[in-house]
């Protein structure tokens, strides 16, 4: 008998991490990746990177998204990066938006943040990006 496989949705996690409190554009991006057909769960505002992580641990994400606003995501991604290697999921890309410097985006690249998005980014651009550095899961 012959096996087949299907592939589930490229799972996304939107995190909000640290006191910004300015969510739409994490919902505007939400909404575009739930639309071009991956399951999105967004974890609300002000989440600890343990909080967001944890999410991504129970809900088996491919990948977690963080948008930052405040300027602290030169503390943030890094405490992010290291909870994940300690929690063995290595493997999750994450990607970052908002207000990031050009001269930040090598430092978040080397601790292993994949993709670095800045106001004005099109929404196919966020989503092309998933797509090409998700392989389809397998369930």
């Amino acid at each position: 008998m012959p096996t087949t496989t299907s592939t589930r949705k490229i799972r996304v996690i939107i995190g909000k991490p640290g006191l910004d409190g300015h969510d739409r554009g994490a919902k505007v991006i939400a909404r575009a990746l739930r639309d071009a057909g991956m399951e999105v769960i967004y974890t609300g505002l002000r989440q600890s990177p343990e909080q967001i992580v944890q999410v991504a641990l129970q809900e088996d994400a491919d990948v977690i998204g963080l948008s930052i606003l405040s300027g602290a995501h030169a503390h943030i991604c890094p405490k992010v990066m290291q909870l994940l290697k300690a929690k063995g999921l290595d493997d999750v890309l994450v990607i970052v938006g908002g207000i990031i410097p050009d001269a930040d985006k090598q430092q978040l690249q080397a601790v292993g943040i994949s993709g670095v998005f800045q106001p004005g980014t099109r929404m196919q651009e966020i989503i092309d990006f998933i797509q090409q550095h998700v392989r389809p899961p397998v369930s």
